[in-house]
């Protein structure tokens, strides 16, 4: 294989990725997700950490399917897709109940102090990094002269540890279910392990940069609604989690009758 085509295969692996972030159960499940965030930036932090943990699962197996040769049975194939069905369900679920809320005010960001919340409240919660050193407006002060950078805090701790590992998990669920196609895909086209792997990475990393993308601009409707009309706002999110749930509901139809999961006779084409 010479340069030019190696090149050719990874910007299409790149660009592949982009697409398929744009899946239906991918744009579903993380509509359901950003529909409670106020800022772009924290939208894009999520799809972002989708991407992460859908790129880390397509690695693993992806890379055992090209390294050692994994056989993924027909039932453990169909299984891996369900978890994707189940993951919707629970996403419209929780929605639509209300539990996400709960959670979020439960695993709020803060910083306990003497057995109290301190949270972390600033007119400015973009995601910059920490200001030159002398500059006080990156620092604010949580104990008398305790200064502390508020990067972390504005990036990470802002969002809550439960919306941070929430985004993370369901991308690695997500990319059960697509890992063994792309690998196969890989494996017919690209022979050298080595170059798979880095196909299967430069896959992944335009996953991640197209759920970035697409994120942030979902955001943006729930962030005009927040502010300007509340009302539809709250149709949004419970439009969302109707969504996820009957998506869902779908797909465990599809996989558990039509594709035979549930049944003496499953079929599985990974895809």
């Amino acid at each position: 294989m010479n340069l030019i085509s190696l090149l050719s295969i990874i910007m299409l692996g790149f660009f592949l990725g982009m697409r398929h972030a744009t899946d239906p159960d991918h744009v579903v499940a993380i509509t359901t997700i950003v529909s409670r965030y106020r800022r772009v930036s924290h939208a894009a932090l999520i799809g972002s950490l989708w991407g992460l943990g859908h790129t880390l699962t397509i690695l693993v197996v992806g890379g055992g399917i090209i390294l050692f040769g994994w056989v993924i049975p027909t039932r453990i194939g169909l299984s891996m897709e369900f978890s994707v069905a189940l993951m919707l369900i629970l996403l419209g679920i929780l929605n639509l109940t209300g539990m996400f809320q709960w959670i979020t005010e439960r695993f709020a960001a803060g910083v306990v102090h003497s057995g109290h919340v301190h949270p972390h409240v600033q007119s400015d919660d973009s995601c910059l990094p920490p200001h030159a050193p002398g500059d006080n407006a990156g620092l604010h002060i949580h104990e008398a002269g305790e200064p502390t950078m508020n990067w972390f805090d504005k990036c990470f701790a802002r969002i809550g540890i439960y919306q941070v590992v929430r985004p993370l998990v369901v991308g690695l669920v997500h990319g059960l279910a697509g890992s063994a196609a792309v690998a196969l895909l890989v494996m017919t086209t690209i022979r050298n392990p080595r170059w798979a792997l880095a196909y299967l990475l430069v896959f992944g990393v335009g996953t991640l940069a197209g759920m970035m993308l697409i994120t942030a601009a979902m955001a943006l409707p729930f962030i005009y609604a927040t502010k300007s009309l509340p009302q539809v706002n709250v149709g949004f999110r419970v439009a969302s989690g109707v969504l996820s749930l009957l998506f869902g509901l779908f797909l465990v139809y599809q996989i558990g009758f039509v594709n035979g999961l549930f049944t003496s006779h499953p079929q599985w084409k990974p895809r």
